[in-house]
């Protein structure tokens, strides 16, 4: 069994050290199983929430050239959070007769699909629901957190956006 290995973390406040654990797992997984594992798909500190991530992209063309017979992954949520694009990624699996498998959920099916897919889903909105509340805490209610807020000294400054050439936006206190 011909096996491809994806592994994920989302943000920049985790390390690379996350996805070595989650390969780690996987390969001893597939060594359990029998499996050759003949390629590892990574994504750093990117979002399961989108598939424009290029680890993802690059897995689901190689399946599609039959590089392998199996996904291996530590979770579902590895693979995408959004409940749209996990059965997109299901479905086009099993059209090119590739097995998902993770170390949580056991071997995928449309079921898992359905529930996993939905609480995942719900992670998110309220991950998104949660930020939202944090943001409007902040006193005064106009300033944000995030990446691009700078002091005029150009140290890192929660809250407070001064124009960041190269960051997004130029919106100033």
């Amino acid at each position: 069994m011909k096996v491809a290995i994806y592994a994920r973390y989302s943000s920049d406040n985790q390390r690379d050290a996350s996805i070595e654990d989650q390969i780690r797992l996987c390969r001893l997984h597939a060594e359990k199983q029998g499996w050759h594992v003949v390629e590892e798909y990574t994504d750093h500190a990117i979002s399961g929430a989108s598939l424009l991530r290029p680890g993802i992209q690059a897995l689901i063309s190689d399946a599609a050239r039959g590089r392998f017979d199996l996904i291996l992954s530590e979770a579902m949520d590895r693979l995408s959070r959004d409940q749209e694009d996990i059965a997109g990624i299901f479905k086009r699996m099993s059209y090119e007769y590739v097995k998902i498998v993770t170390l949580s959920e056991g071997e995928v099916t449309h079921l898992h699909v359905g529930l996993k897919g939905t609480m995942n889903a719900l992670f998110l909105k309220a991950l998104a629901d949660n930020t939202r509340r944090g943001q409007h805490r902040l006193e005064p209610p106009a300033l944000h957190q995030g990446p691009g807020y700078r002091q005029a000294s150009g140290a890192p400054e929660p809250g407070r956006r001064l124009g960041d050439p190269g960051g997004p936006g130029t919106a100033h206190p």
